[in-house]
């Protein structure tokens, strides 16, 4: 049986790699084969989840929310110990030294991701804007945002907190950070197609299990997930949907 694994298209370049070997150890230890579907962008992703083609999916907590809630898709693990925080940074030279001193019409870049986006708003309340208040510039990638930000083309820039780290240290050095999330209860899902309820089981061992035989370690580095998955609840899944309308109030 094939079974088609869709990957949020929100991960750094560098970790292509480690999805693709993550893929060949589910296949191995499930005894599924696995189509590992890897979207460019959140408009490809939206596409190939409205043609009801994913069997898999590894959700930012945003597009989570809508799959578990109105399509039925089963939550049954997320990322262990690591969390989907962000960053808001300018560039070096910019002037802005604080949230508080970016104003109501200023430029920040960012990506299609709807979660950094959420959190980001929170941490611009010391400076009283709302979206409508924000010049938005789109990008297709952080480093895309990063390099906007250092040329002075936006005044600031949301990253995903991964993203942002995994940045050039020659790129960070020409950032500097105003802010960085802390909530701790947000993360990736990884969520499954109603259609596979009968087949589950084994596909959810080889997952939970990532991290306990030879070479997952080198695996997991690849990932950047070093502390592997871990089983998720529905009432754990509803406890982050509960704390995600809570940021959109």
């Amino acid at each position: 049986m094939t079974v088609t694994f869709l990957i949020a298209p929100d991960f750094s370049p560098e970790r292509f790699a480690g999805w693709h070997m993550l893929n060949t150890a589910l296949q191995r230890r499930s005894g599924f084969h696995l189509h590992l579907v890897t979207p460019a962008t959140a408009h490809e992703q939206s596409e190939f989840l409205a043609a009801g083609q994913a069997d898999l999916v590894y959700a930012n907590p945003f597009d989570a929310v809508d799959m578990i809630r109105t399509q039925g898709y089963v939550p049954f693990a997320r990322p262990a110990q690591h969390y989907d925080e962000m960053v808001i940074a300018t560039g070096i030279e910019s002037g802005v030294g604080v949230v508080e001193d970016l104003r109501p019409g200023c430029r920040i870049a960012m990506t299609e991701n709807r979660d950094v986006k959420l959190i980001g708003l929170r941490l611009l309340e010391p400076a009283d804007l709302t979206e409508s208040q924000i010049d938005w510039v789109p990008v297709d990638s952080y480093q895309a945002a990063a390099r906007k930000a250092i040329k002075g083309e936006v005044e600031a820039a949301f990253f995903l907190a991964d993203a942002y780290s995994s940045l050039t240290k020659l790129t960070r050095s020409h950032l500097r950070v105003l802010v960085e999330s802390a909530i701790h209860d947000i993360s990736h899902v990884l969520l499954a197609h109603p259609r596979m309820s009968g087949q589950l089981a084994p596909i959810e061992k080889a997952f939970l299990g990532i991290g306990q035989m030879p070479g997952d370690v080198e695996l997991l580095d690849a990932l950047g997930l070093v502390h592997g998955f871990e089983a998720m609840s529905q009432e754990q899944a509803e406890f982050m949907i509960d704390l995600m309308d809570t940021l959109m109030d």
